[in-house]
C-alpha cells in the first residue's frame, strides 16, 4: 500500500577522497574524488521509512547538483507518494519540464543528475513501502503499470507503448524459471577494479592475481593516454589473465575518430572484447564510424555511461554505433529514463552491460539488470555488469558478490541508503575526513 505525503527534502554534499590512492583514474579524469548528491525524503508517515537517492559525481561540482535538487524540490514537497506512482510518467515529466529549469537541460547535465538523484529516492521509498527490493518491485509489476512510469515523448518513432507492451509480455514466458536462476546463480560480473590508469605495474600485477584467484573471468583495463604505456599494460593483463579470459578495454572518451581507430588498430593484438568510450559521448556518427572500422578487428563499442538521456541512446541504436549499450542508474533520469533504454535496446537485440562503480553505482543498476534478464532480454549472451570494489563498507545494503555474479539483493528498496555515520565524516566541507585533508593542504 502506497501512502504518505512527503514532508521534507534534503540533500548532502558526500565525497570520498579516492584520489589520494589513484583510485577511479582515468585517461580523462585523472584525480577522481568520488562522491555523491545524497537525497533524503521523509513522509508524514509514522512507519518511519525514508526514501534515498544517490546521483554520482567525482568531488567539484557536487554543490552544483545539491542547488540544482534544491531547484526541483518544490515539485516533490507536499505531494502524496501514490499520487507520483499512481501517474508516474506525468510526475517525471513535470520533473524534467519545469518551464524555467529545462532551459538549463534540458534532460542533460546537472539538473537531469539532479533529476535522478530525487527519482532514485522515490523509488526506493515507493519499493520499501511494498516491502520489496527494487528488482522484484519492477519483476511483480503489471506491464501496463510499468510502462505507466515511462515517458515515451521523443522516442516514438523507435518504440512505441504498444511495441512496448509486446516485450513486456513476452517476457512472461520463462520469466519464473529465470527469476529462480538469478536466485541461485546471480548476473555475470566483470571487475575494473585491477587496472585504474594511475596504479603501478606492482599494484596491478597484485590485484589481477587476488582477482583470478577470487574466480573472476572478465577485466577491464583503462587506456587511451599514451599508445606504449597502454601496449605494456595490455601485454602484462593480458599474459597475467590468460588468452580464455575476457578482456575489455576503456578510453573515456579521450580520442578523435580517426585517432581512436588507429589506436585501437594497434591494441588489436590483445583481442578485447570492447572498446569503451572511444570518443566524446555525444558524437553518435563519430560512435558509428569507429565501430564500422573496427569490425574486421572483432571489436566491439561500446558507450553510455555520460549517455544524457534516451533520446542519445534512440539514435546510437538507430546509427548502428555500439555493441554493447551501457546503462546508468545516476545519468539518466532514474528507474523510469532506465527501463525505456532498456526495451529499445531489447528491440534492436543489443546487450546490455551497465556502467557501474563510482559511489552506490554497483548498489543501484544491479536492480535494473536483473530486472532486464528476468523480464526483457531473457538472456546472458554477451552480458554482464561492471563491478568495482570501493566504497561499498558505507552502504547500509552493499552488493553481494558470489563467484564473479551479482546475488539479487533481498533487503526492500533500492538499495541507495548510506551509513548515517559515514555520510556525517565525509560531507564536504564540514566533515571530519574533509576537515582534517583541508587543514593539511593550507598548511
Amino acid at each position: 500500500m502506497v501512502r504518505g505525503r512527503i514532508s521534507r527534502l534534503s540533500v548532502r554534499d558526500v565525497r570520498f577522497p579516492t584520489s589520494l590512492g589513484g583510485h577511479g583514474s582515468d585517461a580523462m579524469h585523472t584525480d577522481p574524488d568520488y562522491s555523491a548528491a545524497y537525497v533524503v525524503l521523509e513522509t508524514d508517515v509514522e512507519d518511519g521509512l525514508k526514501g534515498y537517492g544517490i546521483t554520482f559525481t567525482l568531488g567539484k561540482g557536487t554543490e552544483v547538483v545539491a542547488c540544482a535538487v534544491n531547484a526541483l524540490a518544490h515539485h516533490v514537497l507536499n505531494k502524496d507518494l501514490g499520487d507520483i506512482v499512481g501517474d508516474f510518467r506525468g510526475f517525471y515529466r513535470q520533473l524534467t519540464s519545469d518551464g524555467q529549469l529545462r532551459w538549463i537541460g534540458p534532460e542533460k547535465g546537472v539538473v537531469h543528475l539532479a533529476t535522478a538523484a530525487v527519482l532514485n529516492a522515490v523509488w526506493d521509498l515507493w519499493a520499501k513501502q511494498e516491502g520489496k527490493p527494487l528488482w522484484k518491485l519492477l519483476v511483480d509489476m503489471d506491464p501496463r503499470m510499468l510502462l505507466s512510469c515511462i515517458d515515451f515523448r521523443y522516442i516514438t518513432d523507435v518504440l512505441t507503448e504498444e511495441e512496448a507492451y509486446g516485450i513486456l509480455q513476452k517476457g512472461q514466458i520463462g520469466k519464473k524459471e529465470r527469476e529462480r536462476q538469478m536466485l541461485m546463480h546471480g548476473y555475470p560480473a566483470y571487475t575494473t577494479s585491477c587496472a585504474w590508469l594511475g596504479y603501478s605495474d606492482d599494484t596491478l600485477k597484485q590485484l589481477c592475481t587476488e582477482a583470478l584467484q577470487d574466480g573472476w573471468t572478465r577485466f577491464k583495463v583503462k587506456v587511451g593516454a599514451d599508445l606504449q604505456d597502454d601496449i605494456r599494460r595490455c601485454r602484462l593483463i593480458r599474459n597475467m589473465i590468460g588468452p580464455e579470459k575476457t578482456l575489455m578495454m576503456d578510453a573515456n572518451q579521450r580520442w578523435d575518430v580517426p585517432e581512436a581507430i588507429e589506436w585501437m588498430s594497434k591494441l588489436a593484438e590483445f583481442k578485447p572484447l570492447w572498446i569503451e568510450e572511444p570518443t566524446s559521448p555525444d558524437d553518435i556518427l563519430g560512435h558509428a564510424t569507429i565501430s564500422k572500422a573496427l569490425v574486421p578487428l572483432g571489436i566491439g563499442v561500446a558507450t553510455g555511461e555520460q549517455c544524457h538521456n534516451r533520446v542519445i541512446f534512440k539514435q546510437l541504436l538507430q546509427a548502428k554505433a555500439l555493441q554493447f549499450l551501457q546503462i546508468d542508474s545516476c545519468r539518466l533520469g532514474s528507474v523510469n529514463e532506465n527501463l525505456s533504454v532498456l526495451l529499445m535496446a531489447k528491440k534492436f537485440e543489443i546487450p546490455v552491460c551497465p556502467h557501474a562503480g563510482g559511489v552506490g553505482l554497483c548498489e543501484l543498476v544491479q536492480h535494473l539488470i536483473i530486472f532486464d534478464f528476468i523480464s526483457v532480454s531473457a538472456s546472458l549472451k554477451n552480458r554482464m555488469c561492471e563491478y568495482v570494489d570501493h566504497l561499498h563498507e558505507h552502504f547500509r545494503y552493499p552488493v553481494t558478490i558470489k563467484k564473479a555474479s551479482y546475488m539479487p539483493p533481498k533487503d526492500a528498496g533500492y538499495s541507495t541508503e548510506m551509513k548515517e555515520e559515514s555520510v556525517k565524516k565525509h560531507q564536504y566541507p564540514d566533515g571530519e575526513v574533509w576537515k582534517k585533508l583541508l587543514a593539511a593542504q593550507n598548511n
